[in-house]
């Protein structure tokens, strides 16, 4: 079992990896939110985009990360 679960560890560190360095920066941030951004077409269906389902699967497995983090930090 530990070693079932370092390895899926190392899988889900490349893949985040390499994931997050294929992603475009978003150059909104906070001061989009103040002056409001813009509200096209793009900005409303974003998460059907690949970026948008990039971001997402980043988060996911960010997610999973920290979970397998947490359980082989407490089992093993």
């Amino acid at each position: 079992m530990k070693t079932f679960l370092i390895i899926i560890y190392a899988i889900v560190a490349v893949i985040l990896t390499i994931l997050t360095l294929i992603q475009s920066k978003d150059d909104e941030g906070a001061s989009s939110t103040i002056t409001g951004g813009t509200n096209s077409f793009y900005e409303k269906n974003k998460g059907k985009t690949t970026q948008g389902k990039l971001k997402r699967t980043t988060i996911i497995l960010g997610i999973l990360f920290i979970i397998l983090a947490i359980t082989l930090g407490i089992f093993y």
